[in-house]
């Protein structure tokens, strides 16, 4: 592929992925993917043969910039006060959106998983990435000596990232982020029994 040709297909997807967050996978056509791409038709089918092709190259580019942005906010944290200061980030930005929209990765799921199996296996591989970047930061705080050792950090991570998605779907339910933040909130104070100071 010529630069202009990458150059057009990241212009693309990127104005795809920006579209199905508002609107939805279904609710998204190739015709508006062409009119906010600023692209034309023919440019548009000669990098996608249908949607399907498009919306798996989408959760590509959506799963990047949010495993990008988790592991600049997760990367180094090695205490509980750590973790709260990435949920806080999270519902900040949730509730300048009031809850709308939810995550990009879990509203996606939630429009193909059920009939794609090749998208629904990229964004199992991409939640795993996001658990396991929950999971290393608490074995640093096991490291640090800031979580008991016989807690397990694959399996927490797996439950403050369910609460996290969970939490996600009710403050856009609710046009609110406090769900959100109650959801994140009983994950850690329960992560916080597991302290190593705890009694």
């Amino acid at each position: 592929m010529t630069a202009r040709g990458v150059r057009t297909k990241a212009r693309i997807v990127a104005a795809a992925a920006d579209l199905m967050r508002v609107k939805g996978v279904d609710a998204t056509t190739m015709d508006d993917v062409r009119a906010a791409s600023g692209t034309s038709k023919s440019q548009i089918y000669h990098h996608y043969r249908d949607k399907t092709e498009l919306v798996r190259d989408v959760i590509e580019f959506v799963g990047d910039r949010v495993i990008s942005r988790e592991t600049d906010s997760l990367g180094h944290v090695s205490t509980l006060n750590g973790l709260r200061r990435w949920r806080d980030s999270l519902v900040k930005a949730n509730d300048l959106r009031h809850g709308a929209y939810g995550c990009a990765l879990g509203a996606l799921a939630g429009d193909v998983a059920d009939h794609d199996e090749a998208a629904r296996a990229a964004l199992s591989r991409l939640f795993r990435g996001w658990a396991k970047l929950i999971s290393e930061a608490l074995v640093r705080m096991q490291n640090r000596g800031n979580l008991k050792p016989d807690a397990d950090p694959d399996y927490l991570a797996d439950g403050l990232l369910a609460a996290l998605q969970g939490g996600y779907l009710l403050a856009q339910t609710a046009g609110d982020a406090a769900p959100m933040a109650r959801a994140l909130d009983m994950s850690l104070d329960y992560i916080a029994t597991l302290s190593a100071t705890s009694r």
